[in-house]
């Protein structure tokens, strides 16, 4: 597999975890005007960026951009991303896994909530009636890196160069070399479910112990449980990691508590799988327990662009540009079988 890619040529998808974020999910207008209005926006996120951000040089303010599959085939028809799709919907026999509408996501972070609060209001001023927020989610850290469920998120994530390795693209698709894919999945929790529990029964639905987060032994960790259909191994016994960054939301007045799942990789397939073992059970309907108290909400699929690719789109032949009625692809490539030098991908049976 090739070597990890060059940080500067990447987005910032391998900052630390943040005190606050701000997810944005917007849908462009139909007409060109708001195709290329929304595009260049997107292409100058940097300007906006350093406008927020130099007021507060400790604020450590970063945003990720994520292009959809139908939307980068609005105004970047002619060249594009290898495994970009739109997300698989997944249907098991007791939860679903829903597909959303998304063309552009905004993933904005920072030290403080008011950075990225000013961060996105002014993404939105600019791209005015040429798009429409149809997500908007506010996280925060809670506590010592815990959800609301009380377990601590993000615990087996890669970091410093198998971060790269896990989460940028190399050489496999080298005019996107340094993007990544990213899906995010708004997740809400059953909390008088999930408090009716034992400590022991709710660590046995996660996988680890809830106050020391250490992973349970391999005789006592049961076979539906979080970390055992979320570890995904090759047929070489190689272990395939993604990066997580995952926020606790909520809101006291609506009673509503959850999880903002958002996890990037070169490869999409590998969060896929995660996916399919966790809806649809490994072995089939062998399904995740967590899913008895979170649902899964929404769901989609970007691809984010080098910082040298997102900059190029103001930059489209004005021939170049695809017709505004642009609908996607007929029909969805195998992200399975992607020829991407990591073997048979398979589940870890404990």
């Amino acid at each position: 597999m090739p070597g990890p890619v060059p940080r500067l040529a990447a987005q910032a998808v391998l900052t630390p975890p943040s005190a606050a974020s701000l997810f944005l999910v917007v849908v462009a207008g139909e007409s060109r005007e708001d195709a290329l209005t929304v595009r260049d926006v997107v292409a100058d996120l940097e300007s906006l960026l350093k406008a927020v951000g130099f007021r507060e040089l400790s604020g450590s303010l970063s945003c990720v951009v994520g292009i959809g599959s139908e939307f980068w085939d609005r105004v970047s028809p002619a060249t594009k991303p290898a495994l970009l799709h739109r997300f698989l919907p997944l249907s098991g026999p007791v939860h679903s896994a829903p597909s959303t509408p998304g063309d552009v996501l905004f993933h904005i972070k920072a030290a403080r909530a008011d950075l990225c609060f000013e961060l996105g209001r002014l993404l939105v001023a600019a791209l005015g009636p040429a798009a429409t927020v149809v997500d908007e989610v506010s996280g925060f850290r809670y506590f010592d890196a815990r959800d609301l469920l009380g377990f601590v998120d993000g615990t087996e994530n890669p970091t410093d160069a198998d971060a790269e390795e896990a989460a940028l693209i190399g050489d496999e698709d080298p005019d996107f070399r340094g993007g990544s894919y990213v899906i995010v999945q708004k997740y809400l929790h059953d909390m008088s479910a999930w408090t009716s529990l034992s400590v022991t029964e709710q660590e046995r639905v996660i996988g680890r112990t809830k106050l020391e987060n250490v992973e349970l032994d391999e005789d006592a960790q049961p076979s539906n449980s979080h970390v055992t259909l979320n570890t995904i191994v090759d047929d070489d016994g190689v272990e395939h990691d993604i990066l997580r960054d995952n926020m606790p939301f909520g809101s006291l007045a609506a009673g509503e508590f959850g999880t903002y799942f958002i996890g990037y990789a070169r490869n999409p397939g590998i969060t896929e799988l995660m996916l399919r073992r966790m809806f649809l059970g490994e072995p089939p309907g062998n399904y995740d327990r967590i899913l008895d108290f979170s649902t899964a909400v929404t769901g989609t699929l970007f691809f984010v662009p080098s910082r040298e690719v997102l900059e190029s789109l103001a930059d489209q032949s004005e021939n170049a540009e695809a017709p505004s009625d642009v609908t996607g692809e007929t029909e969805q490539p195998n992200t399975y079988d992607l020829s991407l030098n990591i073997g048979g991908l398979k589940g870890v049976s404990q």
